[in-house]
């Protein structure tokens, strides 16, 4: 009888009799300190998550309407405003292309570039009737394409004005070295008879300085013959402006050529042959009485003006004379010296 325990033959009456029976957890043998740890709590039952951190679906709160069609337009214009595929066919020349001239080995060194890697620059152009485009700038890389045997040549579509070709084609000549001497002046004379632009208008819209307009001008007065030698290298622009005071111009750009003498001596030599043929000019010094220095000024300010210039110096005091053969050219001399250079 010493094996019966009452504690368990309790428990077992007390599940024989329905009643509830009180349990304890066993404690550790072992805290080391640690705290007890507490009886499970009975947990709640679980609730389905309510509504209030979903969205409203049934009902939503009204919202400004999303414009759609004006988000979806913006890449549309700026796909139609950038470049793309035209058929070569439908491409054709300006006439009034300020570059006449196209070095043959030149168009063939870029054919076989264009085969081998494409067209890398779109060319630029715009509509004109039956479907057709017009190159504004770009001449070179459509006819090199031509040569390459593309079909069709990315380019740039704009709408432009007459006035807005020619000024774009030269800007874009000058700026890339393109343009000869000869075909400069023609595109800066064109501006000037067809649209009625002033040298300053043309020097303000390509970049360049006013004496610079109108020393290109200057070539137009050369002979045919002299003019081929400006446009194929054999004269700079600075041997043809010296050349265009000399008496004989034909036979000192024929010595200048053969000897190479510089713009320099062309002009000394220039100047040798009017006061053998006229005489020294009245009211000047003899032309070897002059220093160097006094004639070095007269050439810079020459070129600054794009006008003949004289210093007449006589022992420290003299004058400054200024030859202008247009009203338009006198103007532009008192602007300048009323505000400056």
């Amino acid at each position: 009888m010493s094996d019966l325990r009452p504690r368990g033959l309790g428990r077992g009456l007390s599940a024989l009799l329905g009643e509830p029976v009180k349990t304890e957890a066993p404690k550790p043998a072992n805290t080391f300190g640690q705290p007890a740890p507490q009886p499970e709590q009975p947990r709640a039952p679980i609730e389905p998550p309510r509504n209030v951190f979903e969205l409203p679906v049934t009902q939503p709160a009204p919202q400004a309407p999303v414009p759609a069609p004006v988000a979806q337009a913006a890449p549309a214009s700026a796909a139609a405003d950038g470049p793309r595929g035209i058929a070569i066919d439908l491409v054709q020349r300006n006439p009034q292309q300020p570059r006449k001239h196209f070095d043959e080995t030149e168009l063939n060194e870029l054919a076989g570039s264009i085969r081998t890697h494409g067209v890398l620059q779109p060319i630029l152009v715009r509509p004109i009737a039956d479907g057709k485009f017009e190159i504004v700038a770009g001449e070179r890389r459509w006819r090199a394409a031509q040569k390459a045997g593309l079909h069709s040549i990315p380019a740039v579509v704009r709408e432009l004005n007459e006035v807005e070709v020619l000024e774009i084609a030269i800007v874009e000549n000058v700026q890339r070295m393109d343009l000869n001497p000869l075909e400069e002046a023609q595109g800066f004379q064109a501006l000037i008879d067809r649209f009625g632009r002033t040298q300053q208008e043309i020097a303000d819209a390509v970049g360049k300085s006013r004496p610079h307009i109108a020393n290109m001008l200057r070539l137009l007065a050369l002979p045919d013959d002299l003019q081929e030698m400006v446009r194929d290298g054999r004269l700079s622009a600075g041997h043809a402006r010296a050349i265009l005071t000399a008496p004989d111009p034909r036979g000192l750009a024929q010595r200048a050529i053969s000897e190479g003498l510089n713009v320099r001596d062309v002009e000394r030599l220039a100047q040798q042959a009017k006061d053998e043929k006229h005489g020294p000019r009245a009211s000047t010094v003899a032309a070897d009485a002059k220093s160097a220095d006094t004639r070095a000024l007269e050439q810079s300010l020459s070129n600054a003006l794009g006008l003949d210039v004289t210093i007449n110096d006589k022992a420290g005091a003299g004058e400054v004379k200024i030859s202008y053969k247009t009203l338009e050219q006198l103007d532009d001399v008192i602007r300048r010296l009323r505000g400056g250079f």
